[in-house]
């Protein structure tokens, strides 16, 4: 079984898209993060669920004491400001990385990368480097291991 064999097919999430896309993007598609991929449709980044959501509260994050002063109504309504900060303003390019595989790739090279970058996610690109699908850590143990256990 090849990379290819398991990537599925997911909406391209962009930089300079609103950080609301991605998290539509993973809460349509069930998925635990979201591949950001530049205008040739390469992609950038792999941004797991817990990186889209520091994006999300990147406001607040640096500042707990700001969070703090917010009341409950208000906290509970913070969602409502993402939709107009993109991913390119919250992420840290040094927090930022990418993790990919050829679609030619065999499973256990999909799961060392995997583990070794300690991601759910991972893309996968053609002979171009431009993004095929992606792969989840959910999706590459259903197929790959649960039927030898």
């Amino acid at each position: 079984m090849r990379a290819r064999d398991l990537a599925v097919s997911v909406p391209p999430v962009r930089v300079g898209d609103p950080v609301s896309r991605a998290v539509k993007v993973m809460v349509n598609e069930g998925l635990p993060g979201v591949v950001v991929v530049d205008w040739d449709d390469k992609p950038r980044y792999v941004l797991p669920d817990s990186q889209v959501l520091k994006l999300m509260v990147a406001q607040y994050s640096g500042d707990s004491a700001l969070a703090r002063t917010i009341d409950e109504a208000h906290a509970d309504q913070f969602w409502s400001g993402v939709g107009t900060r993109s991913i390119g303003d919250c992420l840290k390019l040094d927090e930022a990385k990418l993790v990919k595989v050829r679609a030619e790739a065999t499973v256990l090279e999909v799961a060392i990368a995997m583990s070794q970058l300690r991601t759910p996610l991972i893309a996968v690109v053609d002979a171009a480097d431009k993004l095929v699908g992606c792969i989840t850590l959910n999706g590459l143990l259903a197929a790959a291991a649960l039927p030898y256990l």
